[in-house]
């Protein structure tokens, strides 16, 4: 059976050479988070232009589903995150 990686995935030698780039789980979820908060501000700016008379109704509801998206993916990262940590922290050595 062949499998293909997957494009994200490098080669584990690639990965284990000295002064190959590395980014932390916390690096990652700040990004994440900080993707987030920015979705928020676009949907409360696309709330408030409606609100205003300045923009449509579409748009400010595509904005807030795309920031809530955005937020349960974060959620549910953050979660597998501390399941594994639990998961680990709880094994006998």
């Amino acid at each position: 059976m062949t499998v293909a990686p997957f494009v994200p995935d490098a080669p584990l030698g690639r990965m284990l050479e000295p002064g190959a780039p590395s980014e932390s789980f916390g690096a990652v979820f700040e990004r994440a988070l900080d993707g987030a908060g920015a979705a928020l501000a676009r949907a409360e700016r696309a709330e408030q232009a409606f609100i205003g008379g300045r923009g449509g109704l579409q748009e400010m509801v595509v904005e807030r589903a795309q920031a809530d998206v955005l937020l349960a993916v974060a959620g549910a990262a953050a979660s597998r995150a501390v399941q594994a940590l639990n998961t680990i922290l709880g094994m006998q050595v």
